[in-house]
């Protein structure tokens, strides 16, 4: 008989994974977030990749399903981290002068 149960010290694991992993990424300063996203993207398509063959080598119907929720979900996972770097790399680029056009419009009114 073990004295603690490998479910406990799994989910003791997955708490503190929780905890770090949170303090981790709030404390992340704006200028780094696109490279981190860009990292993050990469370890999602090792995840989808991970969770196919995962769900293709089971028998169980149980297996199976979280096979392909997990691929589901690491699929949304790397499709909104391009959408959210995009959206990020956008603020950084210059504005076009959208002034002159104004200006001409504000002459065609008098």
């Amino acid at each position: 008989m073990e004295i603690i149960d490998h479910t406990i010290i799994n989910l003791i694991i997955f708490v503190l994974a929780i905890y770090v992993g949170y303090h981790v990424v709030w404390n992340v300063t704006p200028a780094l977030h696109t490279p981190l996203m860009a990292v993050t993207n990469a370890i999602s398509a090792i995840i989808i990749v991970g969770a196919m063959l995962a769900a293709a080598l089971t028998e169980g119907g149980l297996g199976k399903t979280m096979g392909v929720l997990a691929v589901a979900l690491a699929a949304v996972n790397v499709f909104g981290g391009f959408l959210v770097t995009r959206r990020m790399l956008e603020m950084f680029r210059k504005k076009t002068k959208a002034a002159p056009a104004a200006a001409s419009s504000k002459q065609e009114a008098r």
